[in-house]
């Protein structure tokens, strides 16, 4: 396992090779962030109706839109099993009749990548750059992160640490897959949620989370729930998880933050091999003793 932790700001651990991995749906959390900007600069409304759709920003983030996923879709999981090359966005939408919804916006919760692969349309149209520079520009600059890019090709993901074992095609992540080593996943949600990109108010609609029912069998959560780009509920020992865990052919990224009262603890860890739920309570585990271990330093 890769993994990465940061306590009350300062990195404590981390990988010394610096591998990169893929951050698969963490990169939703990095997508919101790049949004949430454009909110905190007035460039969009959370709550405007998106042109020409039903929806808004914040259904869009929060996956209340009523957008379905491809990845119901039994063909999309044989393509990718088969090694096949991501179909054209245009094609995958038409498969998946990914323009009707299938419940009135802001009714339900449905997880949707199609979802963010209209973030990130909606970021590239408001900043008129490509969304790797958008990303880059009003994310990961601002928030001193280095060596993260957006895998386009085969050929990028032979740089990660998954090397010649993946065969896969990052283009089937419509939304985009952002790549880089685990500490910079981990820098990342805590200068975000420590304020370092967005005011007060924002971070608070950020972590604002529709709650997603009872504890999850095989995974750390008691009450689950989704805000804007995060993953955010409680755990054991009344602490209270933010960040995003995210899957792809044969690996997991988990990457957590948990207060408190003025103390802190970030948690990034990557392991091929894995599932999401063991991968999820390795961090809240680790988050918890080193919150404990300090606390005995005080």
């Amino acid at each position: 396992m890769l993994s990465s932790l940061i306590l009350n700001g300062q990195p404590r651990t981390s990988d010394p090779s610096e591998l990169i991995v893929p951050w698969w749906s963490f990169t939703k959390t990095v997508l919101a962030a790049t949004a949430l900007s454009l909110v905190r600069d007035g460039r969009v409304g959370l709550d405007e109706p998106m042109p020409d759709q039903p929806f808004t920003l914040r259904q869009l983030l929060r996956h209340e839109a009523g957008l379905a996923d491809y990845g119901e879709l039994a063909e999309y999981h044989a393509a990718v099993a088969n090694g096949e090359s991501a179909w054209p966005a245009s094609e995958m939408m038409q498969r998946l009749e990914g323009t009707r919804l299938r419940y009135s916006p802001g009714t339900d919760w449905r997880y949707s990548n199609v979802g963010y692969l209209l973030i990130g349309r909606l970021i590239e149209r408001l900043t008129d750059l490509a969304l790797d520079e958008a990303v880059t520009q009003r994310a990961l600059i601002p928030l001193g992160l280095a060596g993260v890019r957006l895998a386009r090709t085969r050929e990028a993901l032979q740089t990660t640490h998954l090397g010649s074992s993946s065969n896969y095609d990052p283009a089937w992540v419509y939304h985009g897959l952002l790549i880089g080593p685990i500490s910079q996943a981990a820098l990342f949600l805590d200068r975000l949620l420590s304020g370092n990109l967005l005011c007060t108010a924002l971070l608070q609609e950020m972590q604002a989370a529709r709650t997603l029912g009872g504890p999850i069998p095989g995974r750390p959560w008691i009450t689950p729930g989704y805000g804007l780009g995060v993953m955010q509920g409680s755990i054991d020992g009344g602490y209270s998880l933010c960040g995003h865990t995210g899957c792809g052919p044969g690996s997991v990224i988990a990457v957590y933050r948990i207060c408190d009262g003025d103390a802190s603890a970030c948690f990034a860890a990557f392991e091929a091999g894995a599932s999401q739920g063991a991968v999820e309570g390795i961090v809240a585990e680790q988050l918890i003793d080193a919150l404990r271990q300090e606390a005995k330093h005080l």
